[in-house]
Parts: C-alpha cells; sequence; structure tokens
C-alpha cells in the first residue's frame, strides 16, 4: 500500500501492485517474491527439488539488505542530523539571521526529501544531503526553544526515543499488525490532519485565527500535538514492517538506504512534535 502523496508514502520494497507484506508473508517459490532470482537459471545441471514438492534451496548472496544494512545506513543517516544540529547549535547565535538559514535550510530538506522521493532507486548524496539540512533547521529550531524553556530539547530527545522504543515493542509484540486496511485509514488521517494544518497556517497568516490558532501554547495546541505524535508512531509501524518485508523478500541491500531515509523523517516529525510538545506543557506549568 503506497500514498500518491510522497510526503506520505512509505515506499514497499515489493516491486510488485502492492505493498509488500501488509497482511501476507513471503511465498515460497518465486511468485511472491519481486526480488527472488531463480539460482537455476544460469546453472542447467543444478539439481531441484521441485518434482518431489518441496521449493528449490535459495541461493548463496552477498547483495540483499539485511538488518546490520539497515542498522548502519540508518546511524550513518541520524549521525548527520546529529552533527548538522550541534554546529547550527554551536556556530548560529538566536537571531533573525539564523532564523532564516533555518528557513531556508528547512526548504532545502523538503526539496531534496521531495527528490528523494519521486525517485526509484536510493541515491545516498540525496539522502544524506536531506539528513545534514535537516540537521541545520533542528540544530536552530532546537537552540530558539532551549533558550526560552530551557532544556526542552533534550526532554524531547528523551520522549522521542520513549516512542520510538514503545512503538517498537508494540510492534514486535504483535499488539499492532500492518495490513492494508490499517495503512489506508492512518494515511487518510495523515492527509487529513496535515490539510487542516495547512488551513490553519492559512488562517492563522490572515490574521483569521488568533495565537496560532490550533498550533496554539495552549491545551488544543498539545491536543494536536499529542495527535502529531501518534501519526509519527504510525509511520514507523510502517517503516518497520518495510524494513521487515524487505529483508524476508531479499531487497536489494541499496534499498536500505530507503529504510534509513524513511526511519529519519519519521524521528524528526517526532522530535519536531514532541518538542512542541515539551514547551506547551512548560509554559503552563
Amino acid at each position: 500500500m503506497r500514498s500518491s502523496n510522497p510526503v506520505f508514502s512509505r515506499r514497499g520494497f515489493s516491486r510488485d501492485n502492492g505493498y509488500a507484506g501488509f497482511g501476507t508473508a513471503p511465498q515460497a517459490g518465486y511468485a511472491g517474491n519481486p526480488y527472488a532470482q531463480n539460482p537455476y537459471a544460469q546453472n542447467p545441471y543444478a539439481q531441484t527439488d521441485v518434482q518431489q514438492g518441496a521449493p528449490p534451496h535459495a541461493p548463496v548472496t552477498t547483495d540483499r539488505m539485511t538488518m546490520d544494512d539497515v542498522v548502519v545506513r540508518s546511524a550513518l543517516t541520524l549521525g548527520t542530523v546529529a552533527v548538522g544540529a550541534v554546529l547550527a547549535w554551536a556556530l548560529l547565535p538566536v537571531s533573525t539571521t539564523s532564523y532564516g538559514l533555518a528557513v531556508g535550510s528547512a526548504l532545502v530538506a523538503f526539496v531534496l526529501a521531495m527528490v528523494q522521493s519521486f525517485k526509484r532507486t536510493p541515491s545516498p548524496a540525496l539522502i544524506l544531503g536531506y539528513a545534514a539540512f535537516e540537521g541545520v533547521f533542528l540544530g536552530v529550531l532546537s537552540e530558539m526553544y532551549n533558550s526560552r524553556w530551557s532544556g526542552a530539547p533534550f526532554q524531547a530527545v528523551l520522549g522521542t526515543m520513549a516512542v520510538s522504543a514503545a512503538t517498537l515493542l508494540v510492534y514486535k509484540a504483535g499488539w499492532i499488525r500492518v495490513t492494508a486496511r490499517y495503512a489506508r485509514i492512518g494515511i487518510a488521517i495523515a492527509i487529513a490532519f496535515m490539510v487542516v494544518m495547512a488551513v490553519n497556517l492559512l488562517l492563522v497568516a490572515f490574521g483569521v485565527a488568533a495565537d496560532g490558532g490550533l498550533r496554539s501554547f495552549g491545551p488544543l495546541g498539545a491536543i494536536v500535538g499529542v495527535i502529531a505524535i501518534l501519526l509519527g508512531a504510525f509511520f514507523l509501524t510502517l517503516d518497520f514492517k518495510q524494513i521487515e518485508d524487505g529483508i524476508a523478500y531479499g531487497a536489494p541491500r541499496e534499498e536500505s538506504w530507503l529504510a534509513a531515509f524513511g526511519l529519519t523523517m519519521t524521528l524528526v516529525w517526532i522530535y519536531v512534535e514532541m518538542l512542541r510538545l515539551v514547551a506547551i506543557f512548560s509554559s503552563n506549568d
């Protein structure tokens, strides 16, 4: 299941018309595995067990995605975000100029993310470039929040880690089943949420809604923030499912960059919303 909106789509590792693994498991043989290669195509003398009803043995390959590949690429991508954030925090004091640089970095990161979303193959340069510019934006944003609500970024990091760990635990325990229906409903809610936020932004910009409207630093803003974080957790479950399916289906190793890209975008989403939520609660103390 893929959304037609690249902002919300989480690219499945199946190249067929559906989403790999949504309610299905890898099938024996090759019909259900778009990445499988017939190990006997190059060796006409290889013996098979097809006559006995057993699937042929899978070939020994070294170019398939593994969990280690995902971990390494994710660490590299998130590390780039962290380095960019630390440098921006240390080198860019809170000022109008730094705000402008933050907005510019966010726009560049958005463009790079869109380009990668529309590409059929992962580009490490685009993904790391996105991570670097996103890091600059997060560094300035975090410093701005910290100057008003001391310790907010640290609390937001802990909150992001807690949400991620809890989501992974719930997913691995099987309490959430990522099915096609689950994905459709979640993506529909996410799109509706973004449409409402876009309308709210326009109302605030034209002075119709005061104090940020739905994104105010009050109870309503807190409720919206919690919804946004829950949507981030939803996208994490899609990321986990895609990684699991990619490994099970023998996706090419380069696809681990897409896994890292998806995880990074989701974690950035959760961190930003967590930062706002911490600020709201700190304001009400």
